[in-house]
């Protein structure tokens, strides 16, 4: 509901700038009213003369959001540039302003001058506590562009305050920098939040506050979910949503005594019984189809973790495939170096697994393995493996694993192959370069842009509730004795190890999936729909950020001379990045197109490529041999000794198994209060220009949506995960 006032004000004669204040007073006594107070710039009078008075309306919005009024007292000011107005109450009761709680969600005030001209002031921001927020119109500035002391002013009070509230802080050694919640609590204590803060609960037992929950099997630190700035956590419809996910789920294994349950799995088919209500198509699928060699191959061009494969026109040394190993595969009509000089053969190589550190789960000893796996493109298209190596060192004790070996043998080299793929892809290509990353993105936005800055409102919808779900993994999942030390064979500490060397190795040409496309060597293997659909969207981000960008960015001299621009860039590579100049990552931004690549790397990942890792981790993992998170036994050391038997106290226990897959299923459902890509409900862009991009933007990708659609509907596993109403704008699960 929109409530409107009106209020006097010295009559302008004039446009110019302007700043709303709003300030929430200290709660009263109930009754309680909400009170609005508003008014729009002025110009000053000669002393002499009585200033005209002006009457202006003053509509103020609050958001959809589930308990987004307020009980408390609301107050409006308009401040220009020669002074502002008195105070104006809002007293009119309604849902905006009578039941709801502490905090209160704004989301625009829209003020009407006298002659009708309607001036929109973006908030979109949740609001409590005894402070006050001060905003200007929704036309977009960079700091060239001000030059008004006031505005100035404006804007680095603003930068200051959210740098106080959004610190950066270490979690481990090499890695990217995160958001420190701990300040959070501190705040707390500050007058103007003590008035709207319940106090601290004090931990019982653990002194840290990493605790055991009963009925779950890892330990959660609680502390740091407790204190989240509001503008950063869930709302209430989407943690409910989360909740009423993962409930069930738990709740239903707990129930079975799955949860509890050790030892070896007595036959594959019992696996199945795990999710019987939760089955998809490509759960289905996978099922059934797990060990076939093409479904080996294409899951590295449309399973969850599609960009390890590169195209080899010679043989690594460390792997000494001849081609009389693979003739068999390859059949009588060519060679092995025939097929390597067409570009036919490929390799995926773990080698950052040589060195990682395992650990016990259920008080057993894991294994892992670094495996280099070669696969072939035969001539009916399909992507097959041709040899397998578990270690990254030959010899006799690292035999090379063949399709011709005995069935076990083979099945055991490919699931291997499997576990270190789960390994890579959780740890690198999934929480490392979307998660982790787009942390850091957000971080930066929030500490060095206005929210009048057009990059801020580019960006702010694909920074989405990301602090919060990283927040609440480091609480459940990479804390000490969380729930990856009871799923995977290198637990928290290979986790640690494998993020830090990962982030290492990450380039730019990585980031950017046209250059990471190119530089692998496979933009032209048929089938590979991870690529074609990325490079339609990326190409659609691209047209749209370069529109963006061209309107607010004329020149070279525009980009250099944004002293925030470049101090946002800056701390991206400083802490993202730390620092590392051979990653390739910009340092500094000096021309229109180096923004527009940058900016659209980042929407690409914190959207796209998150959905393209992160939504079939379900459909490929609830079939656990063909995505295993440990591995009980060595690798084999020779060959002929594998059986179903070994095969099965190879991979992980009951309870392992039940836990990782039930973080697959949470991770795989995205919660309510969702916003898919091009969804932009917040209006921080009020200018024609740039609404007319978005409204291109969603066009594009509409058309995008029907190709996918159209394709899909002619096979045999539909590949949907880039299908723009299901990719998420931020990363938020």
């Amino acid at each position: 509901m929109i409530h409107k006032c009106t209020c006097p004000c010295p009559q302008t004669p004039r446009p110019c700038s302007a700043t709303a204040r709003l300030s929430p007073a200290r709660r009263s006594p109930p009754p309680r009213r909400c009170l609005l107070e508003s008014s729009l710039p002025g110009t000053s009078l000669p002393p002499s003369l009585p200033p005209t008075m002006a009457v202006y309306s003053v509509c103020v919005t609050t958001g959809p959001y589930l308990m987004a009024g307020t009980l408390d007292n609301i107050s409006v000011t308009l401040l220009g540039t020669c002074g502002e107005s008195p105070k104006q109450r809002l007293d009119r009761l309604g849902r905006d302003f009578a039941t709801g709680s502490d905090s209160w969600y704004c989301s625009f005030i829209c003020v009407t001058a006298p002659d009708g001209t309607c001036t929109q002031f973006p908030c979109y921001q949740w609001i409590e506590g005894y402070c006050t927020v001060e905003l200007r119109p929704g036309t977009a500035t960079t700091i060239c562009q001000d030059s008004l002391p006031l505005l100035l002013d404006h804007r680095r009070r603003e930068l200051q305050s959210r740098q106080e509230c959004y610190r950066w802080k270490v979690y481990a050694p090499g890695f990217p920098g995160i958001i420190d919640v701990s300040n959070f609590e501190e705040m707390e204590t500050d007058k103007k939040f003590a008035l709207t803060k319940t106090a601290p609960c004090t931990d019982q037992g653990d002194s840290s506050g990493n605790q055991y929950l009963p009925g779950f099997p890892m330990k959660i630190d609680f502390p740091s979910l407790l204190h989240m700035d509001p503008n950063i956590r869930y709302s209430a419809t989407k943690t409910v949503s989360l909740l009423f996910n993962a409930i069930p789920a738990s709740l239903g294994m707990k129930l079975r005594g799955l949860l509890d349950r050790k030892g070896s799995w007595k036959k594959l088919d019992d696996i199945r019984n795990i999710f019987w209500c939760h089955k998809t198509v490509t759960s289905e699928y996978v099922t059934e189809h797990w060990c076939e060699d093409p479904f080996f191959g294409y899951q590295y061009l449309n399973g969850v973790n599609p960009v390890m494969l590169h195209c080899l026109s010679s043989l690594p040394s460390k792997l000494p495939v001849t081609h009389d190993m693979v003739a068999p595969s390859l059949g009588p009509d060519t060679c092995l170096q025939t097929e390597l000089e067409r570009g036919n053969v490929f390799l995926a190589d773990y080698w950052i697994l040589e060195e990682a550190p395992v650990h016990c789960l259920n008080g057993h000893q894991q294994y892992v393995a670094a495996p280099l796996c070669l696969l072939w493109l035969n001539p009916q298209g399909a992507l097959v493996p041709l040899a397998i190596q578990l270690s990254q060192n030959p010899g006799p004790q690292s035999p090379i694993f063949l399709p011709t070996d005995s069935y076990w043998d083979w099945l055991l080299a490919k699931t291997w192959v499997r576990n270190s793929e789960f390994l890579v892809h959780e740890h690198n290509t999934h929480f490392l370069c979307t998660h982790l990353l787009c942390e850091a993105f957000s971080m930066a936005t929030l500490r060095q842009l206005p929210l009048c800055h057009p990059v801020y409102k580019l960006l702010l919808p694909h920074t989405r509730y990301t602090l919060q779900v990283n927040t609440i993994a480091r609480a459940t999942l990479l804390n000490p004795d969380g729930l990856v030390d009871h799923v995977t064979s290198g637990g928290r500490q290979g986790l640690l190890y494998l993020i830090s060397t990962g982030l290492a190795h990450f380039t730019y040409t990585d980031f950017c999936l046209p250059d990471s496309l190119r530089a692998r060597g496979v933009l032209t293997i048929p089938n590979y729909h991870y690529r074609d659909d990325g490079l339609k969207i990326w190409a659609a981000i691209q047209s749209f950020v370069s529109e963006i960008v061209g309107y607010y960015y004329p020149s070279d001299a525009s980009v250099q001379r944004d002293t925030e621009l470049q101090a946002w860039v800056g701390e991206i590579f400083a802490q993202a990045f730390l620092g590392r100049e051979s990653s390739g990552f910009p340092q500094r931004l000096c021309t229109p197109g180096e923004l527009v690549k940058f900016l659209t790397a980042i929407i690409f990942n914190c959207s796209a490529q998150h959905a393209a890792v992160n939504s079939g981790q379900h459909d490929f993992g609830a079939w656990m041999p063909n995505t295993p998170s440990s591995m009980r036994q060595p690798p084999p050391r020779t060959k002929g000794t594998a059986t179903l038997k070994s095969y099965l106290d190879t991979l992980p226990e009951v309870n392992v198994t039940c836990n990782n897959l039930l973080l697959f299923w949470l991770v795989s459902q995205e919660p309510k209060d969702q916003r898919p890509l091009g969804t932009y409900p917040d209006q921080h862009f009020t200018e024609e220009a740039p609404r007319r991009s978005i409204a291109a933007f969603q066009n594009r990708l509409a058309q995008i949506s029907q190709e996918i659609r159209e394709r899909n509907q002619g096979l045999v596993l539909p590949y949907a995960y880039l299908d723009p109403p299901v990719i998420e704008n931020s990363v938020s699960i």
